[in-house]
């Protein structure tokens, strides 16, 4: 039969079989292309997201500093300071503010990466380290897989992105001296108050400490440097050494909080620290020529040996013609009490009629630590063997010690500075946290009086913040700020 014939003859026939193959092929592949974009735009949804977490974590837990405004910050910089957007996702592309994501706070986080971090969770400022911030999640539109799942019946592509980061604040310290005091008032900021001066007086024994007390820290949660001179030292050398010694005294530590300590350290504060002004009385009197215990390349403090000689002991006099960095002129009309602000015209006019005949020969230095650089500076530096004072009773240069520092931060120091209202200090006090590090310059030897125990006076100007911006250096310290992304 002729259609039975054609029939077989189509069965037999391979003309045009490619076309099939290739229809299907290209269905495939467009199916696959199809599929990749959506998946592709859910994996730059996720990335933006995550993105966005990142920064969010970072900006929030870098106010985390153990202050008792911290969580408030945290979550005022995590929603003011960050903004980034999304392509893909339903609902607006930008993404900025609380209403994208969720935060919470941690003490602490568990050794993997994996376990769950609910059991440090915490609302307490103090004892907050951590912040994790889960992204609201995003739905993003899927044509192509909508349609591939309805073709196939199989599951399409999740369409959902959303994100996690968890950051953390740490503080690390090194070299810094264990001397803590209470700020002039809780708004205080070192860089606002540069140049003023701050009468810091001993902390009273079992009484709360107001504005302007100063204290120890326990040295006992410091790291001794095992290669510095402070290694195997304990007691009463541990505490002189730490107050004295010039760098590498501390190795660098995870600093929270601080522990102060308590009494008071008489016939070792002041002479340790003195020091500095070359000057070696009690304790200290066997340190004038240890290279660790040097004095500053400017020792100019109006004080001279009593009874002639070169070096000051237990007693000093007054010097015939010279005088030392004035205080503000308002603790001398009794206009402030132990807060000054900075003002030092009339007793800087006296300096200069008293130490350079009227002339002043560093009028550009507004703060006395500038003056007090500008004098080194100008005599060649530390080290140098030229005068700082012409044919005076001081040289300014050390006459005791047969060393002298190199680095004019000799006379510099950073001290713990706390919120003693929030923080009420009573001696012996773990974890106080530090509301800012302040460098601090000795503008003046520290004294005491006679009573028992004696008060130590303390006399200082505010140089500016210890923290941030990777810190300060020198003899005076190194202090670091530290934000990392955990998770």
């Amino acid at each position: 039969m002729p259609i039975v014939k054609k029939i077989r003859s189509l069965l037999k026939a391979e003309d045009g079989t490619i076309l099939v193959f290739w229809g299907v092929s290209f269905a495939v592949l467009f199916g696959i292309i199809a599929l990749s974009f959506d998946v592709g735009r859910v994996s730059a949804t996720r990335s933006e997201l995550q993105s966005y977490a990142d920064h969010v974590a970072l900006a929030a837990a870098g106010e985390l500093d153990g202050n008792a405004d911290s969580i408030t910050r945290a979550i005022s910089a995590a929603s003011t300071l960050i903004s980034d957007t999304q392509t893909y996702g339903n609902g607006a592309n930008a993404l900025s503010g609380s209403a994208n994501y969720g935060l919470t706070f941690y003490s602490s986080l568990p050794p993997s990466d994996t376990a769950s971090v609910a059991g440090g969770l915490t609302t307490v400022p103090a004892d907050a380290i951590y912040t994790r911030v889960e992204v609201i999640p995003q739905s993003v539109d899927l044509t192509f897989s909508a349609a591939f799942s309805a073709l196939t019946g199989n599951a399409g592509v999740n369409n959902n992105a959303t994100a996690v980061a968890v950051a953390g604040y740490t503080q690390y310290a090194c070299d810094i001296t264990p001397l803590m005091f209470c700020l002039p008032d809780p708004s205080f900021s070192a860089d606002d108050n540069i140049g003023d001066m701050i009468l810091l007086r001993s902390g009273g024994n079992g009484a709360a400490w107001g504005p302007g007390d100063f204290g120890f820290l326990d040295p006992m949660g410091f790291h001794i440097d095992g290669a510095g001179p402070c290694s195997g030292l304990n007691g009463a050398n541990l505490t002189k050494c730490l107050i004295g010694a010039e760098n590498n005294i501390t190795q660098c530590f995870a600093q929270r909080g601080v522990d102060t300590e308590p009494g008071q350290k008489v016939g070792i504060e002041n002479a340790a620290f003195n020091v500095r002004f070359d000057i070696y009385a009690a304790s200290m009197n066997s340190k004038k020529n240890n290279i660790n215990y040097q004095p500053a390349p400017n020792v100019i403090k109006g004080r001279v040996p009593q009874g002639g000689g070169s070096c000051i002991g237990n007693n000093s006099d007054p010097s015939p013609d010279t005088v030392g960095l004035p205080q503000d002129d308002c603790f001398g009309a009794g206009t402030c009490s132990r807060i000054g602000d900075g003002n030092w015209a009339l007793g800087r006019a006296n300096y200069v009629a008293t130490n350079y005949a009227g002339i002043d020969p560093h009028p550009a230095a507004s703060t006395r630590y500038e003056y007090y650089k500008a004098e080194i500076a100008a005599a060649g530096g530390g080290g140098s063997s030229t005068d700082i004072l012409i044919g005076l009773a001081e040289t300014g240069r050390p006459m005791c010690s047969s060393n002298q520092s190199m680095d004019p931060k000799r006379r510099v120091v950073i001290a713990a500075g706390i919120d003693c209202t929030a923080n009420p200090i009573n001696g012996s006090e773990t974890n106080v946290p530090v509301q800012e590090f302040v460098e601090i310059f000795i503008t003046e030897p520290v004294g005491s009086d006679t009573a028992s125990p004696p008060t130590f006076d303390f006399w200082v100007e505010i140089i500016g913040s210890a923290g941030g911006g990777g810190g300060s250096n020198g003899s005076s310290g190194i202090f670091h700020d530290v934000v990392q992304l955990y998770r």
